[in-house]
């Protein structure tokens, strides 16, 4: 198969092709392995090759997923795949081999997707760009000098370039979001509980992180959203069960919806000019499209709420290293309590408004 053939085809595409024997696993496999090997010495995407592994698990025989046969990468961000290292981009987990497998590891398998590799992360997800000092710069395909955003940089620099169309991406505070914007891809965030972290942890970020997938296509999500989504065993809470498939959603006419518009960053600071006019361009676009539209602020204390999200990224880590533990129950109490009246502001806030037009950060070098 060739690149440009490939290239044409979304992951839902792929799968049919294979699933009506127009091409083959490995053909598929091959000509995204071809494509990372010219162009990863570029954009440096991909931080660990699993290439061998997924021509064994191709050769194997892959479960009979709606995704069989699509090549995929992890996040090298806390989601283990057995005997595969997982770094978090830090040095201090550069030794660190999976002796087990993540609940979403384990769904995507049985989706049929075929495991290549691990991208790119910023050390522990806390930056938005992509620059861990163990594995060096990501870049932006569209253009080298500047940088694919973060957390996710990783995933969304290798979907953009056209190594794979989808790619596990994780998002706390933008990461998901961020990358996708700066890379030309769809990324949606979920619901907190929507997509399990089990067995290794209830909820990222104190219930701010969530993972799923940047994508090229919308439908690519939401099969991602049916074949992850769900409730795992030792899970504290889980999103509503959706009825039906967000497959079968996207197809059905969107309601009218209230949407917030955000004219200021999180620290209450004017836009940059070009921020501000794409902001109201999705303002825009949102209210022709029939939906209400009106400026309206959650009125959070984001500079107040900033030791506290600093203090919970960090404590995220502790249950992975035993010997910091100690080091962390305390905070992760002070940050519950003090983070409580914000979650209530915030819940009465999306019951009015079922969307938030805002920007997350201008590309940058």
């Amino acid at each position: 198969m060739k690149f440009e053939e490939y290239r044409k085809h979304d992951a839902t595409s792929l799968a049919a092709l294979i699933a009506n024997r127009e091409v083959s696993g490995e053909e598929v496999l091959e000509a995204a392995i071809a494509r990372a090997e010219r162009i990863n010495p570029v954009i440096n995407a991909i931080v660990h090759k699993q290439y061998e592994q997924a021509r064994k698990a191709v050769v194997a025989g892959l479960l009979e997923g709606p995704l069989k046969g699509v090549p995929y990468l992890i996040k090298d961000l806390g989601f283990f795949e057995s005997g595969e290292p997982a770094t978090f981009g830090s040095s201090l987990f550069k030794d660190f081999i999976a002796d087990h497998e993540t609940a979403y590891v384990t769904r995507c398998k049985k989706a049929g997707l075929v495991f290549m590799g691990r991208s790119s992360s910023p050390e522990f997800g806390l930056n938005p760009n992509t620059e861990p000092r163990l594995y060096g710069s990501c870049h932006n395909p569209w253009n080298l000098e500047y940088s694919p955003g973060g957390s996710s940089g990783g995933a969304a620099a290798a979907v953009s370039a056209g190594i794979l169309p989808v790619a596990h991406a994780t998002d706390g505070g933008g990461s998901i979001r961020i990358p996708a914007a700066q890379c030309g891809l769809f990324g949606l965030k979920p619901s907190r509980g929507r997509v399990s972290m089990a067995p290794d942890a209830g909820e990222g970020w104190g219930g701010l992180s969530a993972g799923h997938v940047v994508s090229r296509s919308v439908r690519d999500s939401a099969l991602m959203l049916d074949c992850t989504a769900g409730m795992e065993p030792g899970d504290p809470y889980t999103a509503p069960r959706n009825e039906g498939s967000f497959l079968e959603a996207i197809a059905r006419p969107p309601r009218r919806l209230r949407i917030a518009l955000m004219l200021k960053d999180h620290r209450g600071a004017k836009l940059h000019p070009e921020c501000l006019e794409a902001v109201q361009g999705a303002a825009k676009l949102c209210a022709s499209l029939g939906h209400v539209v009106e400026q309206a602020d959650p009125e959070l204390d984001m500079v107040a709420l900033r030791p506290m999200n600093t203090r919970i990224s960090a404590d995220s880590f502790g249950p992975r290293n035993r010997s910091l533990q100690h080091l962390f129950a305390a905070d992760l109490a002070i940050c519950d309590e003090s983070g409580k009246g914000s979650r209530v502001v915030l819940t009465i806030f999306f019951e009015l408004h079922g969307l938030q037009i805002s920007k997350l950060r201008p590309c940058g070098k």
